[in-house]
């Protein structure tokens, strides 16, 4: 139903501090810039800062991760151990390094298959969620999958498009936590479909178009389909 991520939006109190950064010290392009927000492309999904003057804001405290190439591992740690209080994680044959951004996001940068060079896409966003259970109907009846879940911890892994991790209020790896009001776009070839599927269960419809549905999911999430 949902097949790519169009974009995750954060929240920023300064957007040169963001700039900063995102493009000097990770290396992503900035693509559109505005007095309100600035979108930098990591792959195939934008991602978006945003100052807090409206609706949607971008997330707080969320917890993502960018794809960076196998090889290129080492390379990223030695480029930001200097200033960064880096933390790492290893998944089966993978590696992950943390950092925080300017503004309190956890950044995750993964060894995952990707060409490169550089950051080459988003792979896995975290969310807090009250009541797992209802937050985890509402995105499996979007076609997400679990794949994982935590042991005493209530948490879950969903896969669709990306890695949609689900978190009742805790702390993960580097002391993370799951976002609240975050804005994630999705891509699909049916927009109304994918309302139809969770029409009952949104806390509100914020707009419907031939392009785009946009609702808030039962957390507040804004939450997007993208006609593709």
């Amino acid at each position: 139903m949902l097949t790519g991520l169009a974009w995750l939006a954060l929240e920023a109190k300064s957007l040169e501090s963001a700039r900063e950064f995102y493009a000097e010290r990770l290396g992503l392009t900035v693509r559109e810039r505005g007095d309100r927000e600035l979108v930098f492309t990591a792959g195939d999904t934008d991602l978006v800062v945003r100052r807090p003057d409206g609706l949607p804001r971008g997330g707080l405290h969320t917890h993502y991760a960018f794809s960076i190439p196998d090889a290129e591992y080492d390379e990223w740690w030695t480029r930001l151990d200097d200033d960064y209080d880096l933390e790492e994680a290893q998944f089966g044959p993978t590696r992950s390094l943390y950092l925080y951004d300017p503004d309190g996001n956890c950044v995750e940068l993964g060894q995952q298959d990707v060409a490169g060079p550089g950051i080459d896409g988003l792979f896995e966003v975290v969310l807090e969620v009250a009541a797992l259970e209802r937050s985890r109907a509402f995105y499996e009846d979007l076609g997400f999958e679990p794949v994982d879940e935590g042991h005493g911890r209530k948490r879950v892994r969903l896969q669709g498009p990306m890695a949609l991790e689900l978190w009742e209020p805790q702390l993960g790896i580097a002391d993370a936590r799951g976002g609240v009001h975050v804005d994630l776009g999705f891509e699909t070839a049916d927009p109304e479909a994918a309302l139809a599927a969770v029409d009952d269960r949104i806390r509100s419809l914020e707009r419907e178009t031939d392009e785009a549905v946009v609702v808030r999911d039962p957390d507040g999430h804004f939450v997007t389909f993208v006609s593709t």
